[in-house]
């Protein structure tokens, strides 16, 4: 059994679910447009650019969450999919994905993206297993917080060496690991897999994909 590991957002779908879920929820009149828009456009060109702070990011995105009770984020969590989220899915992606599940390999999602918004959409590809930024809960309501080390940059490679260890495993068990990723924030784990794969890649990666012979595919 090999590793087969999944970047979300800009890899997998064809978009970035947290960027587009801030505006949904603008769309739905739950945030305010004026104040909420132009902070959700500077964070994520923070993340494109390699600098964003995940914890200032965390607090902005996670703290809508704690203003409604779960039963409602959830069943509007099911409006999103239908209306922003489906469409960014790809039939490559989703061919990709089946591929591996053929072989017999270890599936998991692996995003910076809180998993309140992605495990919806990590089970809509038919992969069980996510590991994802983890919003703080306490007596069955979101606090606003996060929890744990969020799963961006290096700490994809915390959360990865964490969430192996925990099923009795470790990176190096697997003859092949395979990591997919459109980002230059992912480099600390493609680093350390068998086989990275550039997926759409932005410029960074894609030079640095270039340089040392990894291979480069789309998936639009």
């Amino acid at each position: 059994m090999n590793l087969a590991l999944f970047d979300l957002d800009n890899t997998l779908l064809a978009g970035d679910s947290d960027y587009n879920w801030s505006l949904f929820l603008i769309d739905e009149g739950l945030l305010d447009a004026k104040t909420h828009h132009d902070r959700n456009e500077q964070f994520y060109l923070d993340y494109k650019n390699g600098n964003l702070d995940i914890f200032a990011f965390l607090k902005f995105q996670l703290q809508p969450l704690s203003q409604h009770p779960k039963k409602f984020l959830d069943e509007l969590h099911v409006k999103y999919m239908e209306k922003v989220i489906k469409p960014m899915m790809t039939d490559k992606a989703q061919a990709l994905v089946s591929q591996h599940k053929a072989a017999g390999d270890l599936c998991v999602v692996i995003t910076a993206t809180n998993s309140f918004v992605t495990k919806p959409i990590a089970a809509a590809y038919g992969i069980e297993h996510l590991i994802g930024s983890d919003p703080e809960m306490v007596n069955g309501q979101f606090t606003g917080g996060v929890s744990g080390v969020p799963s961006f940059q290096a700490g994809k490679v915390t959360r990865i060496n964490q969430w192996l260890a925990d099923q009795g495993q470790a990176l190096g068990d697997f003859e092949k690991s395979y990591f997919y990723s459109d980002s230059h924030n992912d480099l600390p784990l493609m680093k350390l897999v068998t086989n990275p794969v550039a997926v759409d890649a932005d410029a960074t990666l894609t030079a640095y994909a270039k340089e040392h012979d990894w291979p480069a595919i789309s998936l639009r």
